[in-house]
């Protein structure tokens, strides 16, 4: 039986396990378990997965969640850097009270969609990833409203999450009130699949669409002018 080559890199796939390795129990020692359940974090774990598996699904997942909201990261990080306050996504990475170290560590939101976009394009673009992400996403949603500390609560290190994946607006120390918390969950959530999810759905399978059509309707015509002829 034929081995099918591998379609990563292996030095990719030690270099992506090696930093999670490090990231995984710095980031559970210093801001616990429920760290993990922010959609950017779950990302990174979708591409261990499919980094090992080479299976494209759980890369594709990542890819329609956290693609759009990368770039929000980082412009967010440069406006903080550059004296701008945006959004204030990003102002943990100017804490003094949390380490260089366990900063630096955050700037994985820098290189993760250069990643996921070479994932995505090695291994193709898998279409049950809209759906599938979307389920997963909003159940994260679920679980952040309901069971874990809202924006402004107070919790023993101030390094542990609240408001995890802005279920109560974008401010950590404030929850918003312009609208009532229910009605701002459910249009949260919406929004994220109408603002971000479904555009990169489509604009990745624009992207990554088969080529193939052109160059066979070409091969085909040099058969059919020949019958012609004949």
């Amino acid at each position: 039986m034929k081995r099918v080559p591998a379609r990563l890199p292996l030095g990719l796939k030690l270099a992506f396990t090696a930093f999670l390795l490090v990231m995984v129990p710095v980031y559970w020692v210093n801001y616990g378990p429920t760290n993990f359940l922010y959609f950017c974090d779950v990302s990174l774990l979708l591409c261990l997965i499919s980094v090992w598996t080479e299976r494209r699904l759980s890369a594709s997942m990542a890819a329609v969640g956290i693609l759009l909201p990368q770039v929000l990261w980082c412009a967010d990080f440069l406006g903080e850097l550059g004296g701008t306050h945006l959004i204030g996504m990003t102002s943990y990475m100017f804490d003094p009270n949390r380490s260089l170290f366990l900063r630096g560590l955050s700037f994985f939101h820098g290189w993760l969609p250069f990643l996921i976009l070479f994932l995505v394009k090695r291994l193709g673009y898998d279409r049950r990833a809209l759906p599938a992400w979307t389920l997963l996403a909003w159940g994260l949603c679920l679980v952040a409203y309901f069971w874990l500390p809202p924006a402004g609560a107070t919790v023993p290190d101030p390094k542990i999450p609240v408001n995890i994946n802005y279920v109560f607006g974008f401010d950590d120390a404030h929850p918003q009130t312009w609208l009532p918390a229910p009605l701002y969950l459910v249009g949260w959530m919406l929004t994220l699949l109408l603002v971000i999810y479904l555009p990169t759905h489509w604009a990745l399978r624009r992207w990554l669409a088969p080529k193939s059509a052109p160059v066979q309707a070409a091969a085909e015509y040099p058969v059919k002018l020949t019958l012609k002829q004949g």
